[in-house]
């Protein structure tokens, strides 16, 4: 028999994500190797000024709230204090709280400060945090949700299960910086966050996100056609003004189907939209690249392993030609290499990075090989015996960028550390930061597409290159100088700004070191709070829907002020589901 709430769509909820900080080191399982910064933790890590650093909202928990017909605040970000707080000023029948394993203590905090101030609110935990080894001897929950949290909720609140997804529309990212400054956020100029599929039929045996979803050959379509899919799209660009998507699914052109579909539909409605997408190298080779221009794929984010590693998604696939190519057609390439793979020795490692250095890709990832729980290859080393107990390794340092969690079968312990720094600091030494990468990536679009005889592909490039010359330029004098200045002149870049120079004419010429001067300064004050330790903590918001806004209003709640965000999300629900 399902669970369901005895009061349905009349409870109150509160959503939440697991509390800060989340770069500094404490007793609940935060530290500071492994901030809630995505791209500055696991992929421009060693590149100081140069790495980019943003915040991106808890996805999951915005698809709940949007789901869901009883009164439902979403709190994401809070400290501890402003959890309980929360708790103390605003009765809830039920709280729902996610995380992943490493903020394991923290769930069991929370849970614990629920019980103090609310004891009669139902605990329901959800998200990677519901893989972990005796969660529900160490989190005191009344649930735990593995996989799709909103058929979940819906059916403990007596809603239809299978009613079409209802999508938030909201950005992708938020608090960017990079080299010391903070670009003014637009409305349009982030992309949108789309939410198409959970899960991967693919499933490497490493993969969490397709373990909590089913496994292998297993996934969850939201929206099942492209019919549906563009118009949720369509929706989501007429409330946030957005041109661009990143598409939140582990392996979206898989479902080639309904790509080919929504490309269609792009043609027909003149739709210059940019996607963002995640791929395996075989699927993105299935494609002419004519299709991935006029889908609009403009950044790719695929997996490198290596050149021998047993992954059927890397199979056949030359992965140095594929992204050479994606990038001359201005496809901006994120690669991620795993460190730490079976096969993988002392003697070898220093090849293996070379391997990957060698790919030159625009931003590249490299992450420890982590057998976590309810993985495929976590139940390998457990048969093995080779996993490290909770002696050994804190739960809160298993999150792929410090320190293996099993016993490597030709890795000493320890030494995974050094091996997987010398990986990101090989990568920068040998191709620069990776933001005039991408520089040159979108200028070498530009000049193939600029143009080209179709004006819905004209514009995308025309807009995606807006900045080229004068941000851009500014960016790129600025990096110049700043090597030049520690005795390290970079060929790379001068011959890119003089190529800049050339092709934007007398604007690139003029505000190049105008710009470049205002951000050489940021990159110095900023190189300085790096230096004296400085790290970034997102912003608390707290979002109500409207169910929510209109309870508050009927019992006139005064709103908390603060530094936090407080608003409602816009939500669309496809007509074409």
């Amino acid at each position: 028999m399902f669970p369901t709430h005895p009061l349905g769509k009349h409870a109150k909820i509160l959503l939440s994500s697991v509390f800060g900080p989340y770069a500094q080191d404490d007793a609940f399982g935060s530290r500071t190797i492994n901030p809630m910064e995505l791209y500055h933790n696991q992929v421009t890590r060693f590149q100081g000024v140069f790495s980019l650093r943003m915040f991106h909202r808890s996805f999951g928990l915005l698809l709940m709230q949007a789901n869901i017909d009883a009164p439902c605040t979403l709190l994401d970000f809070p400290t501890r204090e402003r959890f309980i707080a929360e708790l103390q000023e605003t009765t809830y029948d039920i709280v729902g709280i996610s995380g992943i394993i490493p903020n394991l203590r923290k769930v069991a905090e929370m849970c614990r400060l629920v019980r103090l101030h609310q004891p009669r609110a139902t605990i329901v935990v959800g998200g990677h945090v519901t893989n972990a080894v005796d969660v529900e001897r160490i989190v005191d929950a009344d649930h735990f949700v593995k996989g799709d949290g909103v058929a979940w909720f819906r059916r403990f609140l007596g809603q239809d299960p299978k009613a079409p997804v209802r999508h938030p529309a909201v950005y992708s990212g938020f608090g960017m910086r990079i080299l010391g400054y903070s670009p003014k956020e637009k409305p349009g100029d982030t992309a949108a966050i789309l939410m198409p599929s959970v899960g991967c039929p693919v499933g490497c045996n490493f993969c969490s996100t397709s373990a909590l979803f089913g496994g292998k050959g297993h996934f969850i379509n939201f929206y099942e056609t492209g019919d549906a899919l563009f118009d949720v799209m369509q929706q989501i660009e007429g409330k946030l003004g957005t041109q661009s998507f990143f598409v939140l699914d582990e392996n979206f052109l898989l479902h080639r189907k309904r790509a080919l579909r929504l490309l269609e539909l792009m043609q027909q409605h003149e739709k210059s939209w940019s996607l963002y997408v995640f791929s395996s190298a075989r699927v993105l080779e299935s494609y002419d690249i004519e299709q991935l221009v006029g889908l609009g794929v403009s950044w790719v984010w695929m997996g490198l392993e290596g050149d021998n590693a047993a992954y059927s998604k890397l199979r056949h696939v030359d992965t140095r030609s594929l992204v050479k190519k994606l990038q001359s057609h201005g496809i901006r390439v994120l690669g991620s290499t795993i460190i730490g793979l079976e096969e993988h020795r002392p003697e070898d490692m220093q090849a293996v990075i070379d391997y990957a250095v060698s790919h030159a890709t625009d931003f590249h990832q490299f992450m420890l090989y982590t057998p976590n729980p309810g993985t495929q290859l976590y139940e390998k080393h457990k048969t093995e015996g080779s996993l490290l107990s909770s002696d050994e390794i804190d739960i809160a340092d298993t999150h792929g960028q410090y320190r293996f969690s099993f016993r490597h079968p030709h890795i000493p312990a320890g030494w995974e550390t050094k091996f997987l720094a010398d990986a990101f600091l090989r990568d920068f030494e040998v191709n620069g930061p990776s933001l005039a990468r991408l520089i040159r990536t979108q200028m070498e679009g530009w000049k193939r597409y600029r143009n080209h005889p179709d004006a819905r592909i004209r514009r995308r490039i025309a807009w995606e290159n807006r900045s080229m010359a004068t941000t851009y330029a500014g960016a790129v004098w600025a990096m110049q100088h700043w090597f030049k200045q520690h005795g390290k002149p970079v060929a790379e870049l001068e011959s890119l700004l003089t190529e800049m120079k050339t092709l934007f004419g007398w604007q690139a010429r003029a505000l190049a070191p105008v710009v470049g001067m205002r951000l050489l300064m940021s990159m110095r004050a900023e190189d300085r709070r790096l230096r004296e330790g400085k790290t970034y903590e997102p912003t608390t918001f707290l979002e109500k829907n409207p169910q929510a806004i209109a309870l508050e209003q009927a019992q006139a709640v005064k709103s908390r002020t603060g530094t936090e965000i407080r608003r409602v999300i816009p939500v669309v629900t496809p007509v074409m589901a």
